[in-house]
């Protein structure tokens, strides 16, 4: 009877990867977590360095040094570009694949015909080349403005007129005929078709789609579901062990990502509220997965603000050591990342680092987990840890853990 934990600090990397000049040459010099010490010499971070911080990034600054205490690693993306959502399906042990970038005008016409096919109606907004499509007077299906160009499309909705389960059947019925990473359907209420479609804008061009927050859907009984292209949650750690009855608790946006038939979900921003369930969760478990992701991270790194995204990591510091107290004998804790999101880089994008695993045992130091191919070996490792069935994707290293060589 053990306890899992993972905490993921969104968009907090510790290197471009190599890759990087090929595929994203805007994230050459991103290392996050480096950037953000250089910028701010003064964050106090303690624990995170006790963890191994400074030994993931791999360079002392300052003050900011190698923990011999550490049980530490580091992990390469294995999914394309630098996405939470497909960051996360990855930790829960998916391969994604390739999917394509494409603006939704390309696939209009593919998009409109299955929609009617199951049962929408069905009609265009906008000049041609630059339509969105209106479903039910109530829905609209358009790019994502907030992603890289062509990665995601959305389902807009107001609950008022649609139900939540309308609004995923329609975004399944998009996710059908689509090859973008991401379908996000979701919806809120005290909101009108008006609404949604007066936050209509056009990006470079040649996408168009609707303003999330400006849409106010966020505003009121906010609901959301992730689709992801090639996306089996059946096959992922979370599913897994709730087919085993063993429990698990998703708090924060992984609550909205991770699938899974759990009603220990807390969605929620706010890292010390996130914190507050995180410790709920791990009072009321006994044998069960705790997962959480703190969000704030990569919304100061969205906002290119150093000092933000210091204080934030100084909240995660200090509320460390409240969640360690819950691992004890055999538990496992893990604090790790989806991606980066260097706020010094130039741009408001995420970037594409490896990620630190920093990993709480008690009375367990010294170890060194080595530098994971997926992030999907937390999944594995996770499936290991429970004893049932591997992921689809995933190399455990819990033999590193509770058996491997010391550093010291």
């Amino acid at each position: 009877m053990s306890k899992f934990g993972v905490i993921v600090l969104d968009g907090f990397g510790v290197g471009a990867m190599d890759d990087v000049p090929q595929v994203r040459p805007n994230d050459v010099g991103s290392n996050t977590a480096l950037n953000i010490i250089k910028a701010e010499p003064n964050i106090d971070i303690p624990n995170l360095e006790r963890l191994g911080l400074i030994n993931a990034i791999g360079v002392e600054r300052g003050r900011h040094i190698f923990s011999p205490d550490a049980n530490w690693g580091t992990a390469l993306l294995k999914h394309h570009g630098a996405d939470s959502y497909l960051g996360h399906q990855e930790i829960m042990g998916t391969n994604p694949p390739m999917p394509l970038l494409q603006p939704f005008n390309e696939v209009i016409d593919q998009v409109e015909k299955q929609v009617k096919e199951d049962g929408f109606a069905v009609k265009r907004y906008g000049d041609p080349g630059l339509e969105i499509l209106v479903v039910n007077n109530c829905a609209t299906v358009a790019d994502n403005l907030e992603a890289d160009p062509g990665q995601v499309y959305n389902v807009t909705a107001t609950l008022d007129k649609m139900s939540f389960a309308e609004i995923t059947k329609l975004g399944e019925s998009v996710r059908k005929v689509v090859k973008v990473s991401r379908v996000i359907a979701f919806g809120g209420s005290d909101v009108t078709i008006d609404n949604i479609l007066d936050a209509r804008h056009i990006k470079k061009e040649k996408y168009v789609g609707i303003s999330a927050p400006e849409s106010g859907v966020y505003k009121k009984n906010y609901h959301v579901v992730h689709l992801g292209y090639g996306i089996n949650p059946k096959v992922q750690l979370a599913s897994i062990l709730i087919r085993h009855g063993i429990d698990v608790a998703l708090i924060g946006k992984a609550s909205d990502i991770v699938r899974g038939d759990t009603d220990r979900r807390f969605p929620g921003v706010d890292s010390n509220y996130l914190f507050d369930r995180f410790m709920d969760q791990a009072k009321e478990i006994s044998n069960g997965l705790i997962f959480m992701n703190i969000q704030e991270t990569d919304l100061a790194g969205h906002s290119e603000d150093t000092d933000h995204y210091a204080n934030i990591l100084e909240i995660v510091n200090r509320r460390l050591p409240e969640a360690e107290q819950y691992f004890t004998g055999d538990d496992i804790l893990i604090v790790m990342a989806d991606h980066g999101d260097d706020p010094t880089i130039g741009h408001a994008q995420h970037t594409r680092e490896k990620v630190p695993l920093l990993i709480y045992k008690e009375n367990v130091h010294y170890k060194y987990v080595g530098e994971r191919e997926s992030l999907s070996d937390v999944g594995a490792t996770g499936a290991e840890f429970f004893g049932v069935e591997m992921p689809q994707n995933g190399t455990s290293f819990l033999n590193r853990i509770t058996g491997g060589v010391d550093i010291s």
